[in-house]
């Protein structure tokens, strides 16, 4: 069975999501097939601003996304500079699926920026230095970056979750059904097993 996951590097609640799905996808055998998205381009869609939230919610969500790290074990910490601009990263995932190293940049990527507080990851010079961790010459992966090509692709990606319903990330999809957020395990759990 096949998970479509919708996200964006810079989206707190779809680091714990990559986390959690892995354990699903390896225990029902399905196939997760990642699709980065321009997630700010979506709120500005839907005239939604993450400031203009209530001020108690803000402040209770830092207590939260800690209670998840601890939870899970998981050496989340919430980075210096949010939000960042994140189409360089997203496009860079693109590229890496050209390469065959998607899930090896995606993983370098999140532990960077939300596990080592590392911001460059939103310019190239910090793209190239992801690069450079998985083996990947960083020159050439950056130039690739920039091809019209690998920018249309986002924005067609961009679209189409839009055309489908996506509002924010993450999103997964389950034969044509939508779950969001990192707290639908329990869901998607029960779709595999009645898929399995």
């Amino acid at each position: 069975m096949k998970i479509e996951f919708f996200w964006d590097i810079g989206s707190t609640n779809t680091y714990f999501a990559l986390q959690l799905i892995r354990p699903l996808v390896e225990r029902y055998g399905a196939e997760l097939e990642m699709h980065p998205f321009n997630l700010g381009y979506v709120f500005r869609y839907h005239n939604y601003v993450l400031a203009e939230e209530p001020q108690a919610k803000l402040q209770n969500r830092g207590r939260d996304l800690r209670r998840w790290a601890e939870r899970y074990q998981l050496g989340f910490r919430m980075p210096d500079t949010f939000p960042i601009k994140t189409s360089r990263a997203l496009r860079g995932a693109l590229v890496a699926r050209e390469l065959d190293v998607e899930m090896a940049y995606v993983d370098r990527l999140f532990t960077r920026y939300w596990e080592e507080n590392d911001a460059s990851i939103s310019e190239y010079e910090g793209i190239a230095s992801v690069a450079q961790d998985i083996s990947v010459d960083p020159d050439r992966f950056v130039a690739r970056c920039e091809d019209d090509e690998i920018k249309q692709e986002l924005i067609d990606i961009t679209q189409r979750a839009l055309e489908r319903g996506v509002f924010g990330a993450p999103s997964f999809y389950i034969e044509g059904e939508l779950y969001w957020g990192k707290d639908r395990m329990e869901f998607i759990e029960d779709a595999l097993q009645k898929g399995a």
